[in-house]
């Protein structure tokens, strides 16, 4: 059946990609600085088609409070505009020809702590799935003993691995939680 050190190589891959979730997920949410990722994701409808943002022109943070969007096709500034105010961001874009100008407002004391509670659950959604992971291939360990007729001490050794792997990368998500949670709390 399956050898136990692809499994828990298979394992990995998989957790590492929850980290990876979080980190995409992590970077849209707003702190009190500009950042290209806060927005680069948008969904903008261009054509009836719906296209990220970061494909339809060069995102850049010129300041600390101020992100600038230079749009390549100039038919889909209004279209960018509208996806910018619907968004859940709370920015007002301000258009200067092809280029549109969005200042980052300060983060009131509320808002600051709405945006941690997501980042908590954000967070949490990344363990389950590392947890998940752990699960998933805790079931494959046993079920390759009994196919194979690999020791119990065996299993128990790779299982040990596993859960070794996987506090690894519960300490990551904690490690980004932490990073975020600063951000967000910094006045």
């Amino acid at each position: 059946m399956a050898d136990p050190e692809e499994l828990l190589l298979e394992a990995s891959d998989r957790m590492d990609g929850a980290i990876q979730a979080l980190e995409r997920e992590l970077a849209g949410v707003r702190t009190g600085r500009a950042h290209p990722a806060l927005i680069e994701h948008l969904s903008v409808d261009y054509y009836g088609t719906a296209t990220p943002l970061n494909q339809l022109g060069s995102i850049n943070a010129p300041e600390p409070r101020l992100l600038t969007i230079q749009v390549w096709d100039r038919s889909a500034v209004s279209s960018i505009e509208k996806a910018i105010r619907q968004s859940d961001l709370g920015l007002n874009p301000a258009t200067e020809g092809q280029t549109i100008r969005l200042p980052i407002p300060a983060l009131t004391e509320q808002r600051r702590k709405e945006m941690v509670k997501q980042v908590h659950a954000k967070a949490e959604d990344a363990r389950v799935a590392i947890r998940n992971v752990r699960r998933h291939t805790m079931d494959a360990l046993r079920k390759s003993e009994k196919e194979d007729g690999r020791s119990k001490d065996e299993t128990k050794r790779h299982e040990d691995e596993l859960q070794k792997l996987t506090d690894e990368h519960i300490a990551r998500v904690d490690e980004h939680l932490k990073r975020k949670e600063a951000d967000l709390l910094e006045v």
